[in-house]
């Protein structure tokens, strides 16, 4: 079956594709959540009618991720936590830590955008990438200090 994209979907491609898919995959997840419709000559002509502001709002929030990246690139989070020996913190930093220091700052940034590649159960400075979505990231530096 042969439908046409509404909205980015990573397995498939970008909004306003043509892709062909299986039709169960197309009636039973791409249809019923709204991202695709199926092709057919009625559909194609309205969709091209559409295209032009789904491009524009791409556009947009493409735009909007970028000034975020350049703004959250500047931004330096110092997390407190117990030491133990050898100055190996009690539990470690996770997502949700940064998430909650990322709001104190005023940015709404959702802990699965966070990536981090090993777990922080250490004192010190990291780098922390953030993915924005639509191919922006950026990275942020966390410091890890000993309370006292």
């Amino acid at each position: 079956m042969k439908v046409i994209l509404k909205q980015n979907v990573p397995s498939l491609g970008k909004a306003g594709n043509l892709v062909k898919v299986n039709d169960g995959y197309a009636r039973n997840l791409l249809i019923p959540k709204g991202l695709a419709i199926e092709a057919d000559d009625k559909n194609i002509k309205a969709f091209e009618f559409e295209k032009k502001n789904i491009l524009q709002k791409e556009q947009k929030e493409k735009a909007g991720a970028q000034d975020l990246a350049a703004r959250l690139g500047q931004v330096t989070l110092t997390l407190s936590r117990k030491v133990g020996d050898q100055h190996k913190i009690f539990g470690s930093v996770t997502s949700k830590d940064i998430e909650i220091a990322l709001r104190e700052k005023g940015f709404d940034i959702d802990r699965k955008m966070i990536v981090h590649d090993e777990q922080i159960k250490s004192l010190g400075e990291f780098k922390v990438k953030i993915k924005l979505g639509t191919g922006v990231d950026t990275e942020i530096k966390l410091n890890v200090v000993g309370e006292v």
